[in-house]
């Protein structure tokens, strides 16, 4: 491959094609940093080993021949390819590449919406995003940094709290048909429910739960719609299916953007939260606390945005 390339120097190909661009031996050697007899023996050099003449000497200067033409026209296009490939590798370099694992949920109603601050105080970080419903998934070793649910004690990794499980029901503003809220605990029997199934294996509160803790005695219906993924369950509430358990972290910009309203004001708290959690096998050990800092300071912002709010509360 390549035969006709035979042992020419790369040097030798850069002077022929900084001396045909700019016709003249002298602005090459500026341009490289040498002499123009220097650049002159490196033309010499190349056209015996090719046993061609590439210029032809006169008394202006210099001029290509028809094969220094075809020779330099070839040339200045391999020589842009490579400086565009050599680019291309530094830019790669400069960027790192963050392995980041959490929930359907959490992905898409906390962290997408703030994850451009990130980028922009660290634009040569990107950030690769890997969602999965099931923790164990979550914790291989090309993980950086996993975000997810439970009380903290994750076998294979280091867990750091990031913020508690807080509950309440929320809904469409549409379907409360202009009552006036908050309504009272017991008007939730009133209301068709939507349903996360699997909410009892991963320890989330279902609705047996809520009712239990707001001293609702009936059983919750059964509900028209039942979901596996939480994200398609709050789309349902917003497009006015039913009541869904809204998580205050992560229905709160839907809250304040009037997509989605509270029709009871009872809060409900438990252990459960969410967790940064670092796999045993760390990489890049400063970006990584870098990112860790970063979701800690958006908690504590969002704490502080919430701090306002007064809303009656049921620890569990």
């Amino acid at each position: 491959m390549y035969d006709t390339l035979g042992d020419l120097s790369l040097d030798l190909l850069r002077a022929f094609e900084s001396a045909a661009r700019q016709r003249s031996f002298t602005a090459a050697a500026n341009e490289l940093g040498t002499t123009q007899p220097a650049i002159s023996q490196q033309i010499k050099r190349l056209e015996e080993q090719l046993a061609t003449r590439l210029f032809d000497r006169i008394y202006r200067g210099i001029e290509l021949t028809e094969a220094g033409m075809v020779l330099f026209q070839q040339v200045q296009l391999g020589l842009q390819h490579i400086d565009a490939g050599l680019s291309a590798i530094s830019a790669q370099q400069q960027h790192e590449v963050l392995q980041v694992a959490t929930d359907f949920a959490f992905a898409a109603y906390w962290l997408m919406p703030r994850l451009h601050r990130f980028h922009a105080a660290n634009p040569q970080v990107d950030v690769s995003l890997v969602t999965s419903e099931r923790s164990h998934n979550m914790l291989r070793t090309d993980i950086d940094v996993a975000v997810l649910f439970g009380d903290g004690r994750f076998k294979q990794g280091e867990s750091h709290w990031l913020f508690s499980e807080e509950v309440f029901p929320v809904c469409s503003p549409q379907l409360l048909s202009e009552r006036p809220l908050p309504l009272p605990a017991q008007s939730l029997l009133e209301f068709p429910l939507l349903h996360l199934r699997g909410e009892n294996s991963s320890n989330w509160f279902d609705w047996s739960g809520v009712f239990r803790e707001l001293g609702i005695t009936s059983p919750p219906a059964p509900g028209q719609l039942r979901f596996d993924n939480y994200t398609l369950l709050i789309q349902a509430a917003i497009g006015g299916q039913g009541v869904a358990i809204g998580w205050r972290h992560l229905v709160d910009n839907l809250l304040a953007q009037g997509l989605l309203c509270r029709p009871i004001a009872e809060t409900l708290m438990s252990r459960l939260g969410y967790y940064v959690v670092l796999p045993q096998r760390k990489r890049r050990g400063a970006l990584i606390q870098q990112f860790v800092d970063w979701l800690m300071a958006e908690q504590a912002s969002s704490a502080q945005s919430l701090s306002g709010l007064s809303f009656p509360s049921i620890a569990v």
